[in-house]
């Protein structure tokens, strides 16, 4: 696979059932404007930025129809359809958005198929690779009521494999008794640990070492998003700083360094906008931090 080398931390490839990816993906959500909200800021550049992606040997692009809406993966399709092989694209279902720019849940099984329609539409694609349930604590709709309106668009042909996305272990193991799942998206990071992510306002963040435990036993990929921070203003580390500091690198390629370490499922999926960016996210795969500087940063997280 082009550009799929140097990884500090093995193994380079992660299998997602039939599929084979690199353990570092791209996630499209920063393309549209700010607020995840219209067109980019510099449209060029996020083209360019697509391009990019795949060069580098990056496989895997996670997106989602209410992106932009539809921004994102609009601009997927215009640079890289028709796709190259082995190209994977995953999305995720159970989000909308509403003219005042804010996010809402989805999860009624015809809204779940209308966001599978918008995401196949968008992407010029007859079955989407992978594609997650993206829950919201809370929710009025039953968590098995909308995972049953996946497995069945799966049956039809239009999803090729179920991932989860803000669950709990509870609910990940409630859906594997009715179906495999491909891969799963929760927030994880350098950041914080589970004291601190139990207080931040995505919701599902309790337990997360157990989630990942399980996705080793299981063979399910872990995608962590907010891979660099939590959600609202970054909480700043003194240890990451220190260690990128006496490497000469960035903290964020510290951060993404460290979560390749801490799994061999761990598939972080960064997203940008800036070309720049996007190779410093590419370098961090070659960095090797020595087991102290795992440890100390497990230990800073809280």
């Amino acid at each position: 696979m082009r550009g799929m080398t140097g990884f500090a931390h093995t193994p380079e490839t992660i299998r997602i059932a039939d599929l084979e990816v690199c353990r570092l993906g791209f996630g499209a959500m920063q393309l549209p404007g700010p607020m995840v909200w219209g067109e980019p800021k510099n449209p060029d550049e996020a083209r360019a930025v697509l391009r990019r992606v795949v060069d580098l040997g990056m496989n895997l692009i996670d997106t989602s129809w209410y992106y932009g809406p539809h921004v994102s993966n609009r601009l997927i399709a215009e640079v890289l359809h028709p796709y190259a092989k082995g190209l994977v694209l995953a999305t995720k279902l159970g989000g909308k958005r509403t003219p005042d720019k804010m996010w809402h849940h989805a999860l009624r099984p015809e809204e779940l198929r209308q966001g599978n329609e918008e995401d196949r539409r968008g992407l010029k694609l007859e079955r989407i690779d992978i594609c997650h349930l993206r829950v919201i604590p809370d929710a009025d709709v039953p968590f098995l009521e909308s995972l049953d309106a996946m497995i069945a668009m799966k049956a039809e042909g239009k999803i090729r494999h179920i991932g989860l996305s803000n669950v709990t272990l509870a609910q990940l193991d409630q859906a594997l008794e009715r179906t495999p799942i491909a891969t799963l998206q929760n927030l994880y990071n350098v950041a914080a640990g589970e004291k601190r992510l139990a207080a931040s306002p995505i919701g599902i963040t309790a337990n997360q070492e157990a989630v990942v435990a399980r996705c080793e036993a299981r063979g399910i990929a872990y995608l962590p998003f907010f891979p660099l921070r939590v959600p609202g203003p970054p909480i700043p580390s003194e240890t990451v700083a220190r260690i990128a500091k006496s490497r000469g690198v960035t903290e964020s390629q510290v951060a993404l360094a460290w979560l390749l370490a801490r799994s061999p499922v761990m598939l972080p999926i960064p997203g940008t906008s800036s070309l720049a960016h996007l190779e410093e996210n590419w370098n961090a795969r070659t960095l090797a931090l020595t087991t102290g500087e795992i440890a100390e940063i497990t230990r800073a997280r809280g």
